[in-house]
């Protein structure tokens, strides 16, 4: 399946010497790729949401790196080093919110600390290190979303029933190197026989649920519909809702989880009519420093993206907008967390600490 998906959508494609990503602003009307030539491409790409979802963010972060290494030009170490230093400063600031960008980054920052202690220190040979953890972080994370998918398989086991699912904005192949979280765990109940459809949300203001889940869905011939944010509730309170499940850009060491904004509203309504609400998630994902959501920064974006869609404007200059990218929503409104390495439940600190130990 892992395979299957492989090559029907690639987020990215890492060349040896370039990075390759597609252009998620021009899906589903154009599949169109950008190249990433320096690590200052990489992380344009990430902040401008060419490439978006935390584990896709993470492991082009770790491209970036890769890059800035093979790009550099001269032959004095040190040098070398607070190049390195700086391009990963540069592309940690590129977003705020996704963990796992900065866990990608001391990824690479433990490559580098681990060349100090040897006699030679080669450019070449640090460099070749790096390019190779980066490709390593890549095929990982397609590892990890296919358990992820096969360990939600536990959880649905025993119903009979096909499943009504509600999804929030993309956790598929698209926001991952591949497969998916959220939606890797729909392609693996699909799989499985246990999927009736999918209802999309659109998930304002930038679409991704609408422009990129269905588009997913659609290449993968799951059913689905497409609803506009605000007719979530109406579908649950009608009982067309059966689950829900969506992904995570950090999840906090009590549960509390950081996603696109409209999920805490999503999982609200779900617990008013008793709706299991599932969070997909590598483990990567989980930030134990972060003790809670309150301490999670939530990252503001352009106004722009309020006042358009499509690039048509349906919000005059004169009207004040706001758009906050993520909200939190609390661990007590989750029924459980998916992750590659088992399901979690409740109580989140406890379970959670378990899985790091």
């Amino acid at each position: 399946m892992a395979t299957d998906m492989k090559d029907k959508v690639k987020t990215m494609i890492w060349q040896g010497n370039k990075l390759k990503l597609i252009d998620q602003r021009k899906l589903p009307f154009k599949q169109q790729y950008v190249n990433c030539l320096t690590f200052e491409d990489a992380a344009a790409a990430i902040k401008n949401m060419t490439v978006r979802g935390a584990p896709a963010i993470g492991v082009t972060a770790a491209y970036g790196v890769a890059l800035a290494a093979l790009k550099f030009r001269g032959d004095d170490y040190k040098a070398f080093i607070s190049h390195l230093i700086n391009a990963m400063d540069i592309i940690a600031s590129a977003r705020p919110t996704a963990v796992n960008l900065f866990w990608a980054i001391d990824r690479m920052k433990k490559i580098i600390n681990s060349n100090k202690n040897e006699s030679s220190r080669s450019i070449s040979s640090l460099t070749a290190k790096i390019v190779d953890e980066a490709v390593k972080i890549e095929k990982e994370d397609v590892e990890i979303n296919c358990k992820l998918g096969e360990n939600s398989l536990s959880i649905f086991e025993a119903s009979k029933k096909k499943l009504r699912i509600l999804t929030h904005c993309n956790a598929g192949a698209l926001a991952t190197a591949g497969y998916g979280t959220a939606l890797g765990v729909i392609r693996s109940l699909y799989k499985a026989g246990k999927v009736d459809y999918v209802l999309v949300d659109e998930t304002r203001p930038f679409l991704q649920g609408a422009r990129l889940t269905a588009w997913e869905l659609h290449e993968e011939k799951i059913p689905f519909y497409v609803i506009c944010d605000n007719m979530a509730g109406y579908f649950m309170s009608k009982g067309e809702v059966d689950i829900v499940v969506v992904g995570a850009d950090r999840i906090a060491a009590n549960g509390d989880t950081a996603n696109k904004i409209g999920t805490l509203t999503v999982s609200i309504i779900a617990g008013r009519y008793n709706i299991p609400f599932y969070v997909a998630a590598p483990v990567s994902t989980i930030d134990l420093k972060t003790k809670s959501g309150s301490n999670i920064p939530i990252e503001n974006r352009d106004e722009k993206e309020v006042r358009e869609v499509m690039g048509r404007t349906i919000i005059p200059d004169y009207m004040k907008v706001k758009n906050p990218s993520f909200d939190i929503t609390p661990g007590e409104n989750i029924t459980a967390v998916i992750t590659e390495k088992g399901v979690i439940y409740k109580p989140f600190i406890e379970n959670i600490r378990k899985l790091f130990n």
